[in-house]
Formats: C-alpha cells, sequence, structure tokens
C-alpha cells in the first residue's frame, strides 16, 4: 500500500500547477483543502488518506467501465511491451487501423467511412470545422466559410472550436479572433438563415452538456439534416459527451437515425483512461480532398500523438467490452433506475428542475420561489462540496449539480449516489431563501 504526504503534496500543487476552469486565488488559499486522487475501482475514487468516492460524474464524463478494470489495464500493458507511441504522419500502426475499422463498423448505414485521429473533443471538433471550410474551397464553392451553431452550445476550448461555443463566460472575451458563427436557439431561425455562405452547422445531439444539461426536442436531428441537404452544408454532431453509451445508445444521433457528415468523439472513446480523439466523416469529404501534390488538396493539420497505440488499445478494449459485457443491455434498467429515483427531486426545496437523458442527469437549483440563485454565490459549487462528505463526488454546472456514473455502476450505487446528492441539497440549502 502506497503511503502519500498529502501536505506536502498540496503544498506543491499550490506553489507550481495552475488548474483549468479553476480561480486560483480561491484555491491557493491556505484554507483550502484541495482532495487527491490516487487510486480508484470500478465506479469508485479514493483520495490519500484512503477516503472513498462514488465517482459522479466519470471522472469528467469520461469513464465507462469503471476505474483499473483488469481488461483494460491488460490491453494497455500488452500494447506498452511492443511500443508506446509511434508517428502517425507518414506512418501507420496496426491497432490505430483497427480501431478505425472497428468505429466504422460501430456505425453502420450512417455513411461514415474514414476516421481521423487527433487528442482530445475540441481537437475532433477542430478537424471537423477545418475540413468544412478546406473542402469548399477547393471544391468550387469557396463562399461557404461560415457555421450555425446553438446559443449554450459547448464545443471546446481550441480556438477554432471555441468559435462554435455559446456560452459567454467562456467564448465572448476571444470573439474577435474566431471563426465566422450565426448563432440560433431554435430550428425556425434556421429555417430563415440564407445557406449560401454557410460550411457547417453543429449540434451535441439529444443534450447540451456544459449548457446544464439541456435536453432537445425529439425531431431537431432530422430537422437539420434536412436544412443541411437542401442548403448543401455539411452537419457535425458532437458526440464527445454523449457518445459510447451515455445516452442509452452507442451514439445520441441513433435515437433518431440522422446521419451526421461528422462525428467528433472523444472522451469516453478510450473508456475514460487515455487521451484520444477521432472525427468520422464521409467518402464524399474525403474524395474532396484527392488530388495531385502540387494542387495542395491535402488537409496539412494533425497532432504529434495522433492514432496514440496506447490510446487506441485502450479504445479497442473499450469497444470489445461494451459487447462482452453486454453493457448497453445491461444499461437499460439502471436508466430506468436513475429515473424513478430522480423522480423524488421534483418536489423538495430548493430543486429548479430536473433534466435527464438516459444515464445523464442535471438537478438544477434556486431559488423557493422558483427564480435562479445568484450565480455568484456558487450554490452549485456548495453542495458538491457537502456531497463529499457523503462519499459522492461530482463538478456542478454553475447550480446544476450533475449526475454521469460510470456505466459500470449498480444500482446500489445510483441509490448512493442520489441520497447524497440530497442528503448535499438540502444541508447546502437549507439557510438559502
Amino acid at each position: 500500500m502506497i503511503t502519500y504526504n498529502t501536505g506536502k503534496i498540496v503544498a506543491a500543487d499550490k506553489k507550481y500547477v495552475w488548474h483549468p476552469f479553476t480561480q486560483m486565488r480561491d484555491w491557493a488559499d491556505p484554507d483550502h483543502e484541495p482532495v487527491v486522487l490516487a487510486a480508484g475501482k470500478g465506479a469508485w475514487l479514493e483520495d490519500s488518506y484512503g477516503r472513498r468516492y462514488l465517482d459522479g460524474n466519470s471522472s469528467i464524463w469520461t469513464n465507462i467501465h469503471g476505474h483499473n478494470h483488469p481488461r483494460m489495464n491488460q490491453a494497455i500493458r500488452d500494447q506498452l511491451d511492443r511500443v508506446a507511441h509511434t508517428s502517425f504522419l507518414g506512418f501507420t500502426n496496426p491497432l490505430a487501423v483497427e480501431l478505425a475499422e472497428h468505429l466504422v463498423a460501430s456505425v453502420p448505414q450512417s455513411g461514415l467511412s474514414k476516421v481521423f485521429f487527433s487528442d482530445d473533443g475540441s481537437t475532433a471538433i477542430e478537424v471537423a470545422i477545418k475540413m468544412c471550410v478546406q473542402y469548399f474551397q477547393q471544391n468550387g464553392k469557396s463562399e461557404k466559410v461560415g457555421f450555425v451553431a446553438f446559443e449554450n452550445a459547448y464545443h471546446g476550448d481550441t480556438l477554432g472550436a471555441s468559435s462554435l461555443g455559446g456560452i459567454s463566460i467562456f467564448h465572448d472575451r476571444f470573439r474577435s479572433h474566431q471563426f465566422p458563427v450565426t448563432r440560433i436557439s431554435d430550428l425556425e431561425q434556421l429555417k430563415a438563415l440564407d445557406g449560401r455562405r454557410t460550411a457547417g452547422v453543429v449540434i451535441e445531439p439529444l443534450i447540451q452538456g456544459a449548457a446544464g444539461m439541456r435536453v432537445w426536442p425529439g425531431t431537431i436531428l432530422g430537422e437539420l439534416r434536412s436544412w443541411c441537404d437542401q442548403n448543401d452544408v455539411l452537419l457535425i454532431f458532437d458526440e464527445v459527451m454523449t457518445g459510447f453509451g451515455r445516452t442509452g445508445k452507442m451514439f445520441a444521433f441513433e435515437h433518431e437515425a440522422a446521419k451526421p457528415d461528422f462525428l467528433a468523439l472523444a472522451k469516453g472513446l478510450s473508456g475514460g483512461y487515455l487521451p484520444l480523439g477521432a472525427t468520422l466523416t464521409t467518402d464524399r469529404v474525403y474524395q474532396g480532398f484527392l488530388g495531385r501534390y502540387d494542387e495542395l488538396r491535402t488537409f496539412f493539420y494533425g497532432h504529434s500523438y495522433a492514432g496514440n497505440a496506447l490510446a487506441c488499445a485502450a479504445a479497442l478494449m473499450n469497444l470489445q467490452l461494451f459487447e462482452s459485457e453486454r453493457t448497453l443491455e445491461r444499461l437499460g434498467p439502471k436508466i430506468g433506475r436513475l429515473s424513478s429515483q430522480l423522480a423524488g427531486f421534483k418536489n423538495l426545496a430548493n430543486v429548479r428542475a430536473v433534466r435527464q437523458s438516459g444515464f445523464i442527469a442535471g438537478i438544477e437549483l434556486g431559488k423557493n420561489d422558483g427564480t435562479a440563485f445568484d450565480w455568484r454565490e456558487q450554490v452549485g459549487a456548495k453542495v458538491c462540496l457537502r456531497a463529499r462528505e457523503h462519499g459522492l463526488l461530482t463538478r456542478p454546472i454553475l447550480d446544476v449539480i450533475v449526475l454521469m456514473l460510470p456505466l459500470c455502476a449498480t444500482e446500489d450505487e445510483i441509490d448512493l449516489a442520489i441520497e447524497a446528492t440530497k442528503l448535499a441539497i438540502a444541508e447546502g440549502c437549507r439557510d438559502l431563501p
């Protein structure tokens, strides 16, 4: 058993590390005690003191089959004995090829036939939007340079991907450096647009994540597909969060059987083990980049760790476990259990709304009169701090408490997460209006 000097780790962290999405003045405050996560097993995490917590947001929406899964671990070890990484620029490797084949096979009848590997969700989106622009540039429609995205959308933080985002706190300060984007809130606004200068439309299928787990109406994907076909616009589905079973099907777009021109994947792609992104696209797009070298139709874009063998080994085992452990089949009853348990929140004080898509849930907090809390009060963060005391780790989106357990979580673990959340809301909101 490893013994950790937690005080030393925390002191060094506060001295040297800059954390994402974190106000470091608060983090570095002497009274702040960060949780040092040191181990995990199944749906559980363990800190440096040996305290256990249920992983209530799948380690920022990534983990699928649980931590420390023996077959996932072994797949990575087996590849590590061969080679950890080789260049994908001008070379290939067996596992990247096998993974690409499996990913295409996982979306039959979709028309998606080619896979471009990158590092994460932001870069998977970056690939899609750059391919959109270049495709039209070199195929007779160079005027198509704009994009359509939705209000409150989140598609990543690299500069191109952040162009598509509609959450002001993340995206507004960089507007002057971004792709031209028309932002809409519904399909009626889309129908009023002139698509002649539009290259692509992007959406998070079924549910917007960082917007606070907001669920779309049921037929939006099919209607988007029709508008794109009528206007020769490429359709991008961002399934970085929703992919790999989160909504009850392997991919969220399967609920409507709508076909994208690009499918962006990451997070759960590697089972939550290693960074890996993939952008799937059609033969039409692929053919639009073929030509003599001197025609400069090549997609001059890539990442040093594209097609990383260790990450591909993890991703292949992730897909195999969906079959051998019947993950989707076993998920159905768990989604039902989550639904029935979430119903108990609807009449609780300080709960404004409860939203669910498959195994994803968001519980929105507010005042007893139904209005929102002042976001500066950080009520959601305070509630999540109380949840730790009841054995649950999660992270809010402002005042929306996110529950997104690994798919391996049992019904008893779902019950524990629900009970911890209820207690945390009651305690964290006790003295609020």
